[in-house]
């Protein structure tokens, strides 16, 4: 699964990276370096310019924009919030089929700007010894991100969801959610955590992006993992494992310790 992950990235470097044509975003989002469950994100996406609601004209060509999402998808046939948090990724063999993600899967398509995401990896305690690997089993986390130092465009869905509580001319009615799709790990991530976050190509942003009809088996073509060799795996701090703590500290690597 994908349950944390970076996002540093300005928000003029994702309208150029991903060439959006509108921002949507009313407030730049602080570089997050511990994205958690339920916090705002960005999602680049493509929707009619005027459609800020779900029952609004549909008149208008889409255009490609940058909004920020809350980080758990809400279905619309939802009867409260709350299942968002549960719903943060979408497995890529069944998110065509799932009630949760089927509507959203045929037309309301993302893309999640990443840095990078986290993995924890545990590592057994070693026998007779007394030292920080002795005892109990540990969580090691780990930052996965490309060689490169480029950018992730993880997969995603988004949803709309009209909260019941509120009245229609509440601008706060309609809850705006996303979810990663996720895949099987290539073998040199598996080792770590057997799922990874689907991950865009260039090439299959703008099929990925519109909104039309297309055939599923399409769709499903569009999504690949990493091309083996593009992403690098390293040990960082536990202190990622509290999401209170931030800030570019918690991607730097470990020092390898002697053998």
């Amino acid at each position: 699964m994908c349950g944390r992950y970076a996002s540093s990235r300005r928000p003029e470097d994702l309208i150029e990276e991903f060439e959006v044509v509108e921002s949507k975003v009313p407030e730049p989002l602080a570089p997050d370096y511990n994205v958690a469950p339920t916090k705002e994100v960005y999602a680049v996406m493509e929707r009619p310019p005027s459609k800020d609601a779900r029952h609004t004209s549909d008149e208008s060509p889409p255009e490609r924009q940058l909004r920020t999402l809350r980080w758990g998808l809400v279905p619309s046939w939802a009867k409260d919030a709350s299942i968002g948090s549960r719903m943060i990724n979408a497995r890529m063999e069944t998110v065509a089929e799932k009630p949760a993600y089927r509507r959203a899967f045929e037309k309301r398509r993302a893309i999640l700007p990443a840095d990078g995401y986290y993995e924890w990896y545990t590592q057994e305690p070693v026998a007779g010894s007394d030292g920080p690997r002795g005892g109990k089993p540990r969580k090691q986390p780990f930052f996965i991100t490309p060689k490169d130092g480029g950018m992730l465009a993880m997969a995603g869905l988004y949803e709309l969801w009209r909260d019941p509580a509120k009245a229609d001319d509440d601008p706060t009615r309609w809850l705006w959610t996303a979810t990663v799709i996720t895949t099987s790990a290539e073998d040199d991530l598996g080792r770590i955590h057997d799922r990874m976050p689907l991950m865009l190509p260039r090439e299959a942003y703008d099929a990925w992006l519109d909104p039309a009809p297309r055939e599923t088996a399409e769709l499903l073509d569009l999504l690949e993992p990493a091309a083996p060799g593009r992403l690098q795996a390293y040990p960082v701090s536990a202190l990622v494992s509290n999401v209170a703590n931030n800030g570019p500290r918690l991607i730097e690597p470990l020092p390898v310790e002697p053998a």
